[in-house]
């Protein structure tokens, strides 16, 4: 098949990957930050400092298998558990 000529669109990367923090989607390193620095800083349980870099390294491993993966288990969770007939 021939292509036709001067109907050629260069297509970025930046355009079709998502905008990623320390590895994970930003929305969710965002989310973790939060909550390690609420808990950590604000109630001094540094305890979930270690938890929290746990939680972060489980994510990038998530996004490194499949980066669109929070984006599929958000809609897994919002979709109702049985329809009716």
């Amino acid at each position: 098949m021939k292509e036709a000529e001067g109907f050629e669109v260069p297509i970025h990367r930046s355009l079709t990957e998502q905008i990623l923090m320390g590895g994970v989607p930003r929305t969710i390193g965002i989310l973790n930050g939060t909550i390690a620095a609420a808990f950590g800083i604000g109630l001094q349980s540094f305890y979930v400092i270690p938890v929290s870099i746990v939680i972060h390294l489980a994510a990038v491993v998530m996004t490194k298998r499949d980066p669109q993966f929070f984006d599929c288990f958000k809609r897994h969770i919002k979709q109702k558990r049985y329809y009716s007939t």
